[in-house]
């Protein structure tokens, strides 16, 4: 928001700079960004009068003029085509300086000595919306009477400040000169006064040359229109387009002039129809028709839809309500009579419509964040005392006001001691109203208590945090005491669960693994990818309900095509080994259409491609995972068949009862779908089972002091026989003393009857308290191998 200084000082007194008026107004909430003056760097120019011009004597496209600036007259050269006697013209005197630093100084040209230079608009850093004419080829011409000798920037309203403040979305009321004159006022604790408003309008009556009709009430609370005839369409004054070109509004004639300055003086959008082409002579506030179109100021075509409200006369649509005015009731150079619009819009509907149709405007900014019901007639009535003043048209008596929303303002009653309590300040509850008065809050104390009748404007204002705002912002935030917290601190700790993740991390990374982190959502179309075809085998997924993309539209299930993804996208980048990993959450509804939330499953999934890479290299990754978890012992490699998977190169995991992933070779068909040509080996873990079986407790015991006693069996087991189950057996019934087994050898031949095959392990025994005789290990022994055969059916070879 741009506001001039100089406009601001109608409002309220102002005696400090604007440099120290930007600090304070900052400190109380009100953040200014930066200070603009456009004047800057013009020096020593003055308002000069051509008293008469001579032919330069050695030169023909120069002339002599003499110039009077007030106090004494200059001869200056110039070779400006449009210069004539009688003109009033910038001048700028020897050791004047320009924009740019540009230096004039006294000198002679073509041997006449010139005390300085005639600028253009050009040279004064000015255009057309500064000046008119000021980007004309030549010099400057001024068109109004100013003192000979005046400042430039004083006769060309360049002596001006203008403040650029940030406003939150919150304080709607402070996108006005007004509302700003109102902080100020209260910052600097200065005297603050409103425009008095009178309308004479004391011809004709309102009702008889115009109606309005709101169909749509809930998008259009209070709906005001005035009628002014016999319009003279004209530039507005000098005074009120430097203004608007101050705040950066370009100026277009008077009567749009008008309602954009009283949109910037006092924060309420305007809008001027020209009556004449309303058919009915009737305003229609309703929602747009469903592929109705309309060519707005800008002379585009918009495509509108049921959800968009429009100002439409009995015929058309003729604007887009708090956006922008329509081409075909525009206000030009014929118009004569004229409808004033001053609305209140719902915020959320003027958003809407200014987002779908890409179109922002100053208007739509305001209506956005929430207008003051109240202002629309007070806003409406200025414009008409404006039109009035500045003798544009003939105001007839009355207002067409239509409210549907109420006009009483809200009380609010909030504990004062809980304001104290909220900044660390012991105030009175006296001190406290006196600064909500100050705000324009009708305040009353009750007992511990403060009754607050919140004015119109302050729509943001809902509760205690809102008022103790106010009254720590105006009181100083400098003021409120450096204080140490209170209460009671909790030290934070991690749960077992993420302990755990961290050591699964650590080994993982251990391995030679890197982790990542992909997407949770995915396209639908990734269980083909991966190999599942069958309707029946996709799972159920959670559908995102606004999507990036249809290839962003679901919820993951399985984190698998995303590792593939991974693996790809580095093979493709020339990458001879990858070996990654990620800890992730899969989304599995409980039902569809969804009722409640879904069930979220964290998985660890692995993938690798290199030299070397197999099944059993990855099988013995997760197998030092499970070491280190405490489950290796009991868990258990079972063949299984996966479409994703490598028929007979693929296992899953077992933990007891549990299946806890899944693990093999990738199938060649599914490789080929993401361009990996080598042998990709993936896992995909339950990782809520790992963790919930985890044994988290760790047992030491002393070095041996005795030796151990080996012993090699080889067995003769169906070709079906896993060796986790032989494994089993073998520490089932080996006892206390069997402190190892280790499989050495796999063999089916010649030798082995078909259907079997050949299985040798080497198992060691100790004692902690003793060294183990042969009697004690061969009785041992024995009860492994008719263990063994009682449950496996194997024999010795």
């Amino acid at each position: 928001m741009l506001v001039p200084l100089k406009w601001l000082k109608e409002y309220v007194d102002i005696d400090v700079s604007a440099e120290e008026l930007a600090h304070r107004m900052t400190m109380t909430g009100s953040n200014v960004e930066g200070i603009h003056r456009k004047g800057e760097g013009i020096e020593n120019v003055v308002v000069g009068k051509i008293l008469t011009i001579e032919p330069h004597p050695n030169a023909d496209k120069l002339v002599v003029c003499n110039v009077d600036t007030g106090t004494r007259q200059y001869r200056i050269v110039t070779g400006a085509p449009n210069v004539e006697a009688g003109q009033l013209v910038p001048v700028a005197l020897d050791g004047a300086t320009l924009p740019g630093g540009h230096k004039i100084n006294r000198s002679k040209i073509r041997g006449v000595e010139s005390w300085g230079m005639l600028c253009s608009g050009e040279e004064l850093g000015l255009t057309d919306e500064d000046y008119p004419g000021a980007e004309i080829d030549g010099i400057l011409v001024l068109k109004e009477e100013y003192p000979l000798g005046m400042d430039i920037r004083e006769a060309l309203g360049l002596d001006d400040d203008i403040i650029e403040f940030e406003i939150t979305s919150n304080r709607p009321d402070c996108l006005s000169v007004i509302g700003i004159a109102r902080e100020a006022a209260v910052t600097l604790d200065s005297s603050f006064r409103l425009p008095k408003i009178e309308v004479k309008a004391d011809v004709g009556d309102v009702n008889t040359e115009a109606a309005v009709k709101v169909k749509d009430p809930d998008l259009c609370p209070r709906y005001c229109a005035r009628v002014v005839k016999d319009v003279k369409i004209a530039p507005s004054p000098r005074w009120m387009q430097q203004r608007l070109s101050a705040a950066g509004i370009r100026p277009i004639n008077n009567i749009v002039d008008i309602t954009n300055y009283v949109m910037l003086e006092m924060g309420q959008p305007m809008h001027a129809f020209d009556l004449d082409k309303l058919t009915g002579k009737t305003i229609v506030v309703r929602r747009a028709y469903d592929g109705e179109k309309l060519v707005t100021l800008d002379d585009k075509e918009r495509l509108l839809n049921d959800n968009m409200l429009v100002i439409a006369d009995t015929e058309k649509a003729i604007g887009l309500a708090g956006v922008m005015g329509g081409a075909n009731t525009e206000i030009s150079d014929d118009t004569r009579n004229v409808l004033l619009e001053s609305a209140t819009f719902d915020r959320g509907s003027i958003r809407m419509t200014a987002k779908t149709l890409g179109l922002r405007s100053e208007s739509s900014s305001r209506f956005e964040k929430g207008l003051d019901i109240n202002n629309a007639r007070a806003a409406i009535d200025r414009a008409a005392q404006l039109i009035e003043e500045l003798d544009a048209g003939t105001v007839v008596e009355g207002v067409i006001d239509v409210c549907n929303g109420s006009l009483y303002d809200r009380v609010l009653e909030v504990s004062w001691k809980r304001i104290n309590e909220l900044l660390g300040l012991d105030l009175s509850p006296e001190i406290m109203g006196n600064i909500l008065k100050k705000l324009e809050f009708k305040v009353e104390i009750k007992g511990d208590n403060l009754e607050l009748v919140i004015p119109s404007f302050r729509q943001d204002v809902e509760g205690v945090a809102d008022i103790a705002e106010e009254v720590a912002r105006i009181y100083g935030y400098d003021k409120i005491p450096m204080t140490l917290m209170e209460g009671t601190v909790s030290r934070g700790r991690r749960t077992r669960k993420q302990k755990l993740i961290d050591m699964v991390k650590d080994v993982l990374v251990g391995s030679g693994l890197y982790e990542v982190v992909t997407y949770s959502f995915t396209s639908p179309r990734v269980y083909e990818t991966i190999g599942i075809t069958d309707p029946q085998d996709i799972p159920k997924t959670v559908r995102i309900a606004n999507p990036l993309g249809e290839d962003q539209s679901i919820m993951r299930t399985t984190q698998i095509p995303s590792i593939l993804e991974v693996l790809s996208r580095n093979r493709n980048r020339g990458l001879p080994l990858c070996q990654v990993f990620e800890i992730g959450t899969a989304f599995l509804p409980k039902s569809l259409p969804l009722n409640e939330l879904p069930e979220e499953k964290s998985i660890l999934t692995i993938g690798e491609y290199g030299p070397g890479m197999d099944y059993y290299d990855l099988k013995g990754k997760i197998e030092i995972l499970l070491k280190f978890l405490g489950l290796l012992n009991g868990a258990e490699f079972v063949p299984r068949v996966h479409p994703t998977f490598h028929p007979g190169r693929t296992a899953i995991l077992k933990l007891g009862s549990a299946e806890a992933g899944i693990i093999g070779e990738i199938h060649p068909k599914v490789a080929e779908n993401y361009q990996l040509e080598e042998r990709v080996i993936m896992a995909e873990l339950d990782l809520d089972i790992l963790l919930d079986m985890a044994k988290d407790q760790r047992r030491y015991r002393p070095l041996p002091k005795y030796p151990a006693v080996t012993r090699d069996l080889a067995l003769v087991v169906s070709k079906d026989t896993l060796a986790g189950q032989v494994e089993r057996c073998i520490w089932e019934f080996g006892g206390e003393l069997l402190e190892k087994v280790e499989l050495f050898d796999v063999y089916a031949g010649s030798q082995i009857p078909e259907g079997y095959k050949s299985m040798a392990y080497a198992l060691s025994y100790r004692a902690a308290d003793r060294t183990l005789t042969d009697e004690e290990v061969n009785a041992l022994h024995d009860s492994i191998v008719k263990g063994l055969e009682k449950t496996l059916g194997a024999k010795l070879r």
